[in-house]
This record gives C-alpha cells, structure tokens and sequence, in this order.
C-alpha cells in the first residue's frame, strides 16, 4: 500500500510529529524510528512495525521485503519536520514499543535506577543486549526508554530484548523470591566484582551518572560490587561500567 502526502498540515503528519514527545509516546503505545539501519531492524522484527515514511527523493532497497506493510511517501519539507538528526537519511518507521516477547524463560536482568543523559541508556541497552542479558527494566526517574537519542544509541536493541518501565523495589523482591541473586554496584559496603562467581542467572542494577543507585536498593541487594579504578580518573561512565559488569557476571 502505497500513499502520498504532501501537506505539513495533514493530520498523519501532526501524530508523527507528536511521537517525537514523550506524552504521546506513553499515550499511544508508539514510537518513531529514523535511519535505513533502525528501520531495516524494525522490519526483521515485523509485529511492532505499522508503517514506513519514506522522502520522495529516497527508495527503499530493494532487498527490503516490505509485504504488507503500508509506506507513505512525503515532502522534503514533511521530511524535515520528523527528523531529530542534522542529516535526516529520509526514512522513518512507526513502531509499537512491545513485540511479542516474554519474561517466562528470562534469567539475567538489567536493573537501571534513574539514568538520565539518553546515550548512556541508549548503550547500556545495546550492551545488554550484546551480552545476552535477557531483559532490561528501567526504573522511576530515567530518561524515556523511547527517547528518540535514546533510540538511536541503542542501534536497534530495541527489538531485539523486552525494555520494560517498572518499580525496582519490587522487581528486586520479586527475582530474589525466585532464588536469582541481586547485585547492585556500589562504592562503600561493596566487594571488588571479581569476587563474585559468574553465573547463568543474576540481576544487575546500575545507577543515577552522579548519585549512583538509591541506598534503599542497595540495602535489598544479594552483594553489592565495585570496579577498582587503577589510574587517576574518579569514576568510570555507568555504561562501561555496566558492559564490564555484565560481561563478567553472565557465564559463558
């Protein structure tokens, strides 16, 4: 199914416009992606995809198996107004933020508390993601998973693990009540990571850039764990702390 518009004004233009807002985004249960790498992504996951928007000077590749999935072409001015890039690559996708899924066999998680600048969450997803973790659950007080920086930095993960917005105190409670253990990351009342054995199930939690993870989760916590710094830097950026950390803690 193939459409045109060419009006700034059409009503589809406006709701695309709005998916770039966070307040959209949680009422309509959609996001926007943009660039041929996420869309081509969105497409190998299918049942989120709804719709491609596409520039009029640009043409899909032809190895894209489209099928059913409606495109609608626009304007370079339309194109201009959906980019949230200097360099818009003129094609966009409209994605629901769930596919199809689940937590049932899921036995490593990444805990997120209060990460606010959207490149590191965008990379601690990637790296979740890169790492085999099975699901990552973010907490009050972060940027919106679906930020489109956020997005973009995540390079596609997106449809590839479930990203859920949950209450970590009651995340915690509930993976220990399952025997997995729990491990925040810490400066005092911690252990060097290496003290702790990899295992095929864990939880990690990371936090805040500046205040790190709330004390009140890191008194639930199985271990508490911290990366030695050698050199002169005071901290390391959470996410690389956050690939070291899961790399180590997920047996191979």
């Amino acid at each position: 199914m193939l459409k045109h518009i060419h009006s700034i004004n059409n009503p589809l233009v406006k709701q695309w416009k709005r998916l770039l807002t966070k307040k959209e985004r949680d009422k309509s249960g959609l996001f926007l992606v943009e660039g041929f790498h996420l869309v081509e992504e969105a497409l190998n996951q299918r049942e989120q995809l709804l719709e491609i928007i596409l520039s009029e000077r640009v043409e899909l590749p032809a190895r894209w198996d489209i099928g059913s999935i409606p495109v609608t072409t626009i304007t370079e001015e339309i194109t201009n107004e959906l980019s949230d890039t200097e360099t818009t690559q003129g094609i966009y996708a409209v994605c629901r933020q769930e596919g199809k899924r689940t937590l049932q066999e899921a036995k490593t998680f990444l805990l997120i508390d209060a990460v606010q600048d959207p490149g590191n969450l965008g990379t601690m997803i990637r790296t979740a993601d890169a790492a085999g973790i099975d699901a990552v659950i973010v907490g009050n007080g972060s940027v919106d998973i679906f930020n489109a920086k956020v997005v973009r930095s995540a390079q596609g993960s997106h449809f590839h693990l479930p990203l859920l917005k949950g209450n970590l105190n009651e995340w915690i409670e509930d993976l220990k009540k399952e025997n997995i253990p729990v491990y925040g990351t810490a400066l005092e009342n911690a252990k060097v990571y290496t003290k702790t054995l990899p295992t095929s199930r864990f939880a990690l939690i990371v936090g805040n850039e500046g205040k790190g993870v709330e004390k009140e989760l890191l008194d639930k916590t199985t271990a508490n764990l911290y990366i030695p710094i050698f050199g002169k830097s005071e901290s390391l950026n959470v996410a690389v702390a956050t690939g070291i950390l899961l790399y180590y803690l997920r047996s191979v």
